[in-house]
């Protein structure tokens, strides 16, 4: 499996720190300052020059396989995930 590196800046790191202890804490997931949009928009570009997945035509399949990989062995309740 390929791994890769992104870089953020502390103010980024701090930014999306207080984000996602935001979120985990209300589980509402909304941006409170255009600062919090911006780093994740930084990070979605530099995800978007590492990988061409999301352009093979298996990518649903792809996609599928991945989250089943990352949460493996995860029991709990998520932020946001409504049990259906």
């Amino acid at each position: 499996m390929n791994r890769y590196s992104l870089e953020i800046t502390e103010d980024e790191a701090i930014v999306l720190f207080e984000f996602f202890s935001r979120f985990d804490e209300t589980d509402k997931l909304v941006f409170e300052h255009p600062a919090e949009y911006l780093a994740l928009q930084k990070l979605s570009a530099q995800i978007d020059k590492t990988t061409s997945a999301m352009f093979r035509p298996e990518y649903a399949e792809l996609l599928s396989k991945a989250k089943k990989r990352i949460a493996k062995g995860f029991k709990g309740e998520v932020p946001g995930i409504k049990a259906k």
